[in-house]
């Protein structure tokens, strides 16, 4: 099982980025896809969580309202798009594979992870 997270880099405040989580070794229809953010100095943060068996997609309270998932299944690839991106959005990004088809907030419940991909938003 593996995730490759790609698409981050530089944006403005208001600005909007694409990252990608290219799944392989699994498909989308048996384990959720998580997203989560890690800041310099501060903890892992759960951003949103999409599973494709149940139909959900969740979002952490920060995000919620700017940040959307799609995915194209037929890539087995999910995609967070990012707009209105806000300087407290800097973080290294990283992508996940639940354990099974239902989502979690809880990092526990991922494996594998990606590398990570860095976005930093200037003010």
């Amino acid at each position: 099982f593996q995730v490759v997270e790609s698409g981050g880099g530089l944006a403005q405040t208001g600005g909007s980025l694409r990252l990608s989580c290219a799944a392989s070794g699994f498909t989308l229809n048996n384990n959720a896809i998580g997203w989560f953010r890690q800041a310099p100095g501060k903890e892992r943060e759960w951003v949103s969580c999409f599973s494709l068996s149940r139909a959900t997609t969740n979002y952490a309270d920060s995000v919620k309202g700017r940040f959307t998932i799609a995915t194209d299944v037929a890539k087995n690839t999910v995609y967070l798009l990012m707009d209105s991106l806000k300087p407290e959005d800097t973080a290294t990004y990283y992508c996940a594979r639940a354990f099974g088809p239902l989502c979690t907030t809880n990092w526990r419940g991922f494996n594998p992870w990606g590398q990570g991909t860095q976005v930093t938003v200037s003010s």
